[in-house]
């Protein structure tokens, strides 16, 4: 489960940081290295605030599916 939720994580805050980078930022000089920054500021705090909230996810999701 840490592998698949990695394999989720690091993708999803690349797309993140990419589009914040943009928007914010634009494609200066330096836009790269923006995005590095971002990206390894976001992944770690996603990946482990995925394993809070993958739990609360599921027992929503077990509920919603439980009424059908």
């Amino acid at each position: 489960m840490h592998i698949q939720t990695l394999f989720v994580v690091l993708p999803m805050t690349l797309i993140m940081a990419f589009v914040s980078v943009a928007r914010n930022h634009g494609f200066d000089v330096g836009w790269g290295s923006k995005l590095l920054h971002s990206w390894t500021a976001m992944a770690p705090v996603a990946y482990v605030t995925a394993f809070f909230i993958i739990p609360f996810a599921k027992k929503m999701a077990d509920r919603v599916a439980s009424r059908f």
